[in-house]
């Protein structure tokens, strides 16, 4: 069972700190996804940066401002905690 997503924050740069209840910190990159049609929102950096949550229980884009799980943009979880590790940007 992976751990729940406590804490997700955007970066200018179109990657995500991912914070873990278990520690675990990663950073996920969304460029590649970018260009793939369910992705397109978050092209507006606006967008990106403004709407990224959590929601079922994972990094997610509330794109609607309602917090519709069915209406959202959501990473799989499993695929955020096999990221590598990294250390804590603010410590």
């Amino acid at each position: 069972m992976v751990p729940e997503v406590v804490q997700v924050v955007p970066n200018e740069n179109y990657t995500v700190t991912v914070y873990f209840e278990d520690g675990k910190i990663v950073l996920y990159n969304v460029v590649p996804l970018l260009e793939k049609e369910i992705f397109q929102p978050l092209k507006d950096k606006d967008v990106f940066m403004n709407t990224c949550t959590i929601l079922n229980n994972t990094l997610a884009w509330d794109l609607v401002g309602n917090r519709d799980t069915s209406k959202c943009i959501d990473i799989d979880p499993d695929t955020l905690y096999a990221l590598q590790a990294i250390k804590d940007r603010i410590a």
